[in-house]
């Protein structure tokens, strides 16, 4: 149902967000109904437009009384236009409401299956497609826009090159247990586990670049933490060794919290967010080896036997003894990748890196300086039982002008999960694809 205004809307149109900027003028607001109520005379509209939401206040009698019962009796979630004079109000959001002499009806909803009763996780996502228009997901998706404008914004302006990695590669990146393979004209190839390998070509030939993709692993994993498709962002830069590479990831991780600090605490006060928290990342960093963390976790009663990994739990209590994300460096090669450099000190070690974020959120942040050793590649490669043929171009790039080189990848839902301090990572990508979740 279409309903025509009785009078003219306003030409001049404002984002909610804006508002507080069109004090006492005359504006047209764009949007959907979030919920409305009646007070005899009055309706109190509540109207979202993407940006944010605003009450607007309708009158009986400013409008034709049939616009005035259809705006009564329209579903939440029906598309329509509202103009009026903002006023400052403080009680309302935002710290304005509207008083509407015109409005017109664009499209009226069916009823919407996404009610005020609690709901379960499984219906949500089942209806992902309309759960994003909650306030709470829409400001989750604000703060991933503003995180990817910060990671560009940090990388462009400091004289790295986005380099796009292809999405099909021909072998493993990261491991040959979680590879998608699909069928490439006859031929087996894999979805990209990372652009990373890519990045080292890019670095050789422009000096620092910037991969920024989705990346895919098949993980049969049901944890809070992981996706089978995920952005990652994987800069590369030559010349650089393990420590640039911690202090290079070290300033970026601050640029970005301290970005959404700036620009987004409406977003994190609809996600009741404790911004004290985010307030506490600032350089620098506290970093430890790889012994010391074995050390510290022993010394509170969580032995894990030297050369094996972490677990969650264990990642969960080192950064619980920080307020501020942690360095961890020079783990065993028995489980890095084939690339890493050995530390000269120690040819158990690999010159790597994981940060560790606060609040129980996991590694965001691996990576290492590159070997830039040929011989020493093709003996992994060998060890590894990689095929040798699919990285002749890998091992091209010590062939022809080797120099040290260094980077890392940052799992970019779980730094949106970290910021906004959301439990599940599922909620910090638009369409999350999981083990057994594919629909919407």
């Amino acid at each position: 149902m279409t309903v025509e205004p009785t009078t003219t809307l306003s030409s001049t149109i404002a984002r909610v967000r804006d508002l507080a900027e069109h004090v006492a003028s005359n504006v047209r607001v764009q949007g959907w109904l979030s919920n409305c109520r009646s007070s005899g005379k009055l309706l109190f509209l509540q109207v979202r437009d993407g940006s944010g939401i605003v009450q607007c206040v309708v009158r009986k009698g400013t409008l034709d009384d049939d616009l005035f019962e259809a705006l009564k009796r329209l579903p939440n979630e029906s598309s329509l236009e509202v103009s009026g004079t903002v006023k400052a109000d403080e009680r309302s959001p935002g710290g304005v409401e509207m008083s509407v002499d015109a409005a017109r009806i664009v499209g009226e909803a069916a009823e919407y299956p996404i009610t005020n009763k609690e709901h379960s996780t499984g219906f949500l996502m089942q209806h992902r497609h309309l759960w994003l228009r909650s306030s709470k997901q829409a400001a989750t998706l604000r703060i991933r826009a503003r995180i990817i404008k910060s990671i560009r914004d940090y990388f462009d302006s400091r004289g790295y090159v986005c380099l796009d990695a292809p999405m099909f590669t021909p072998a493993a990146c990261e491991g040959t247990s979680t590879l998608f393979e699909v069928d490439y004209f006859g031929e087996p190839a894999y979805l990209t586990q990372s652009g990373q390998l890519y990045g080292e070509a890019g670095a050789m030939a422009l000096g620092k670049v910037y991969v920024f993709g989705p990346a895919f692993r098949a993980e049969k994993s049901k944890t809070r933490r992981h996706l089978t498709e995920f952005w990652m962002v994987e800069p590369e830069i030559a010349y650089a060794e393990l420590d640039d590479v911690m202090d290079i990831a070290e300033e970026y991780i601050a640029t970005i919290v301290s970005d959404v600090l700036a620009d987004c605490r409406p977003e994190l006060e609809a996600l009741e967010r404790d911004v004290s928290k985010l307030e506490a990342v600032v350089p620098p960093f506290p970093r430890m080896t790889y012994t010391e963390a074995i050390e510290k976790l022993g010394a509170a009663g969580r032995e894990v036997p030297w050369g094996e990994d972490f677990g969650a739990p264990d990642e969960d209590y080192l950064s619980s003894t920080s307020d501020k994300p942690i360095l961890i460096h020079r783990y065993p090669a028995s489980f890095k990748a084939f690339y890493m450099k050995r530390d000269p000190s120690d040819e158990r070690l690999t010159l790597s890196l994981d940060m560790i974020a606060p609040e129980g959120y996991g590694e965001i942040i691996g990576g290492s300086e590159r070997s830039a050793d040929l011989e020493f590649l093709e003996k992994q490669i060998a060890e590894h039982d990689l095929p040798r043929a699919d990285f002749e171009w890998y091992l091209d790039l010590r062939r022809y002008g080797t120099v040290p080189h260094g980077g890392f990848g940052m799992g970019l839902e779980r730094v949106v999960a970290w910021i906004c301090g959301t439990q599940h990572i599922r909620e910090c990508i638009p369409f999350p694809r999981m083990l057994n979740k594919i629909y919407p």
